[in-house]
């Protein structure tokens, strides 16, 4: 068995994006956040090279928190949010 270490795989080397849907590289996860890492990078890296290991070198503590400490808004109370606003807008029309 390959031991894991912190280094990032080449570009070559893709997996498939749970979001997008398709084989992407790592290089497009470090920076797809305006520059920042998708706030899933963790979760489907971690398998192929110690990703939290590298991200704790690579970025400041506030570039970490930005990227991956998640607001307390969930996806649910967000729709919700915009149901309501939509429901003013009719309203008012």
């Amino acid at each position: 068995m390959m031991k894991r270490q912190n280094i990032p795989p080449e570009d070559d080397y893709e997996i498939r994006c749970p979001r997008l849907g398709h084989q992407i590289s790592f290089s497009y996860c470090r920076s797809e956040n305006r520059g920042l890492p998708c706030f899933k990078t963790l979760d489907c890296w971690y398998d192929h090279f110690l990703v939290e290991e590298y991200f704790r070198k690579e970025l400041t503590p506030e570039e970490w928190d930005k990227a991956f400490k998640r607001s307390g808004t969930t996806k649910m109370l967000s729709l919700l949010e915009l149901i309501e606003q939509a429901k003013k807008g009719t309203k008012e029309e």
